[in-house]
């Protein structure tokens, strides 16, 4: 199978349990990430020229109530899973704080059986603390850029879709 995947095994094998769930939350947290962006790419232009047309045929007098109406639901569909990315970029670090504790750990149980005298003992733990912060700082850090991307994306969006509305009145 080459190198990649027995050096990624191993990796996680050091990193412990919890660099498991760091996976787990930054996989999640990368998937809605490229959702947002496949929303604001390629699905948001078509939505907001459906909303260009059918405020053009509505009725003068419902036009206002209508255009607040569709400016509503914009807003709601572009922050749709903005909460839960930033949530997870929250929390990374702090399952990454969580292995270096539990790594920690594991250094202390080793003083306590075997002394100062086995390095390769503390060597585990000292290695999953550091891996599992060094993964939690890294995915919350490239997730922080990318939610702050796509959170100004989506103000821009709303902001030229109620101009252009606010404009056709």
């Amino acid at each position: 199978m080459g190198w990649l995947p027995e050096t990624l095994l191993s990796l996680f094998d050091r990193g412990g349990p919890l660099l498991w769930v760091i996976l787990a939350a930054s996989t999640l947290m990368w998937g809605l990430i490229l959702e947002r962006f496949d929303f604001l790419l390629w699905r948001w232009p078509r939505w907001a020229q459906g909303v260009r047309c059918r405020l053009g045929t509505a009725p003068a007098g419902v036009r206002e109530i209508r255009r607040q109406a569709m400016i509503a639901q914009a807003e709601a569909l572009l922050s749709r899973h903005l909460g839960p990315i930033h949530a997870l970029t929250q929390a990374l670090p702090l399952l990454g704080l969580l292995g270096t504790v539990s790594g920690m750990i594991e250094v202390f149980q080793a003083l306590t059986v075997f002394g100062t005298g086995n390095a390769r003992a503390m060597a585990g733990g000292i290695s999953q603390a550091l891996i599992t912060t060094l993964a939690g700082l890294v995915t919350a850090l490239s997730g922080l850029y990318f939610a702050s991307r796509l959170e100004q994306g989506a103000r821009d969006a709303l902001g030229r879709l109620s101009l252009e509305l606010s404009r056709e009145d």
